[in-house]
């Protein structure tokens, strides 16, 4: 499990990128580069990480369903994930 501290930081983020998105946008297409360097660094969409949504953990992160592969793994076993089940070969 992440720590608090670093979850709260990746919510602050992705609270700054969602409230800066449309205005970033607007000053790439004018070009204005130095308005857009004055914007917070934390705008950047380029600095969120995939985290998962239940521990936090940052790798082995599963896009389609928003978890860490060890969440995954769980609720795959426990049948919480319609449509999922344990390859056997």
């Amino acid at each position: 499990m992440a720590k608090k501290s670093v979850q709260a930081r990746d919510k602050k983020r992705r609270v700054l990128v969602k409230k800066y998105a449309v205005k970033r946008l607007e000053l790439k297409k004018k070009g204005d580069y130095v308005a857009l360097d004055k914007l917070p660094k934390n705008a950047s969409p380029v600095r969120l990480r995939n985290r998962c949504s239940i521990t936090g953990r940052a790798r082995g992160y599963i896009r389609r369903f928003g978890v860490s592969r060890l969440v995954f793994r769980k609720w795959a076993l426990e049948g919480k994930l319609p449509g999922i089940r344990k390859a056997s070969w």
